[in-house]
């Protein structure tokens, strides 16, 4: 019995005063840490694609010329002008369309050539029984010269915004049609 209480002061009742780390609190930090790096690796990237949009600041918006302010008659006439555009890092080079025109005022405007009504491309004065107006071969929508709609097409035209520069004609981006609420 004396060897039993000799062990007892030599092994004493209070742990060491050195913190140690148990095996399962290890696993549970690296485990916990492993787990929220691969979380964020997977949150940041999707935050990023709902903020980045947000933080890029729009531009005014390019002007392309496209035709002599002396070839402008108060007959629409088609031009065709080329849009270069970057998407992500895709490079390209759009061809577009605009009708371009002078009213009795000598007010230049230009208007899209796409149909409001399902988005085919419009003519002018390209419907015998309908002329002076453009017309959708595709479902038959019809348009005034300024681009008021007539049949089939819910809204008007829209325009392109105007600028002029040393006798051109510059456009730029697409807007609703304002001048189609002029005409009676």
């Amino acid at each position: 019995m004396s060897s039993h209480n000799d062990q007892q002061d030599i092994w004493p009742e209070q742990p060491p005063s050195r913190k140690e780390m148990s095996r399962r609190q290890f696993l549970t930090y690296t485990l916990g840490g492993a787990t929220a790096f691969m979380g964020a690796g997977t949150i940041l990237p999707m935050v990023r694609f709902v903020v980045d949009p947000i933080l890029h600041k729009k531009g005014a918006g390019d002007f392309i010329k496209v035709a002599e302010i002396s070839k402008i008659t108060e007959e629409p006439q088609e031009f065709t002008f080329e849009l270069k555009q970057k998407d992500g890092w895709y490079d390209s080079t759009a061809t577009l369309t605009a009708w371009i025109r002078k009213d009795a005022k000598g007010d230049i405007y230009a208007l899209s050539p796409i149909c409001k009504h399902l988005g085919c491309t419009v003519g002018w004065n390209n419907n015998k029984a309908h002329p002076d107006e453009y017309h959708c071969p595709c479902h038959g929508a019809r348009y005034t010269k300024l681009g008021k709609n007539l049949e089939v097409a819910p809204k008007p035209l829209d325009q392109y915004k105007t600028k002029f520069d040393n006798g051109w004609v510059l456009l730029g981006d697409i807007v609703p049609n304002t001048v189609a609420s002029e005409e009676a």
